[in-house]
């Protein structure tokens, strides 16, 4: 025989949660791909190694890795500079598509671990 039941689910405390699931996912992955990068960036007495960041927007659920010294852009693109062995130019775009099934199993297992 059939039985009634009722249920009452409230969404926004699980939307919540999944949100800061994704967001602490999107800043572990970005820190991630940010030192695989670092293994590979141009040696310059170190100074563009160390201006390498890794953030998250929240609000946007953006994930970004950038380097901030005058030169960094250049060091990026321009293949024709000679590098120390086992440095390179497109040091993050390559990283990161090296590492895109990382980065979403990462990201994919702080939205589960925040779903719990």
């Amino acid at each position: 025989m059939p039985q009634n039941f009722r249920l009452r689910f409230n969404g926004a405390p699980a939307a919540r949660q999944m949100r800061q699931g994704a967001a602490r996912g999107l800043y572990l992955a970005a820190e991630h791909v940010l030192a695989g990068s670092n293994d590979v960036v141009p040696l310059d007495e170190a100074e563009l190694q160390r201006s390498g960041t890794a953030s998250v927007d929240e609000a946007s659920l953006t994930g970004m890795v950038s380097y901030d010294t005058p030169y960094a852009v250049v060091q990026h693109e321009r293949l024709d500079f000679r590098h120390a062995p086992g440095r390179t130019a497109k040091f993050l775009e390559n990283t990161l598509n090296a590492s895109r099934q990382e980065v979403a199993a990462i990201i994919a297992a702080e939205v589960r671990r925040a779903m719990r």
